[in-house]
């Protein structure tokens, strides 16, 4: 069996792992911008707290996703759920660009328009969302856009504590030395890290100040 024939075959299978992984990536996703874009602002506010926080992000990044799974397996309550646990390690992941571009971002904004804006009364909290979030929007959704793409990736390995997604076709394939299995599970996985790439990046163009005006 080809691997066409084997995803007309297999299509119910399929199409139900890449809704998993796609749930995967959609809750840690959610959880990391709730957390990073926070504080990203929170560190263009305060610059002293950049090294300490970032170098946390730093670290968590360089973990092995397995070896992450296996340090979040203990924990009362994530332990219970294979899923719960893999969107918390993917939500960690996801941290670094997001808080890394957040802050860029605001610290980016010209000193000039800032000025503009307190000489016309604006306070420090009007600022933020009324000029700084605004023109930062572009460099944000950058971290978000890089975070995503790698989210779908390391979703994959989520299928090796039993959380499902495209991954159990890719640990299936190399447990029966089958390629048309592994690729079952890496191209859908593939295009889906390709679609979001491209719909982020598009957006992302279009937020960049001057985007309309070009």
């Amino acid at each position: 069996m080809n691997l066409i024939q084997f995803f007309i075959a297999n299509r119910v299978e399929v199409a139900e792992l890449t809704l998993e992984h796609l749930r995967l990536v959609g809750i840690s996703m959610l959880l990391a911008a709730l957390a990073g874009i926070p504080t990203g602002i929170l560190l263009a506010r305060r610059p002293r707290l950049e090294k300490p926080v970032l170098g946390v992000a730093n670290i968590v990044e360089t973990i092995p996703s397995l070896a992450l799974f296996g340090l979040l397996l203990p924990v009362p309550w994530l332990g219970d759920r294979a899923d719960r646990l893999a969107i918390l390690a993917l939500a960690l992941y996801a941290l670094l660009p997001i808080i890394r571009n957040t802050y860029v971002g605001i610290n980016g904004v010209d000193r000039a328009i800032l000025e503009a804006g307190r000489g016309m009364g604006l306070t420090d909290r009007q600022l933020l969302f009324q000029v700084q979030l605004p023109l930062a929007l572009s460099v944000i959704l950058a971290g978000l856009r890089v975070a995503t793409v790698v989210s779908v990736g390391v979703a994959t390995i989520a299928a090796a504590i039993g959380a499902g997604g495209l991954g159990e076709y890719i640990f299936r394939g190399l447990a029966m030395v089958n390629n048309n299995l592994i690729l079952a599970g890496a191209i859908p996985a593939a295009l889906l890290a390709l679609t979001a790439d491209l719909i982020l990046g598009l957006a992302e163009r279009k937020l960049r100040p001057g985007a309309s005006a070009g």
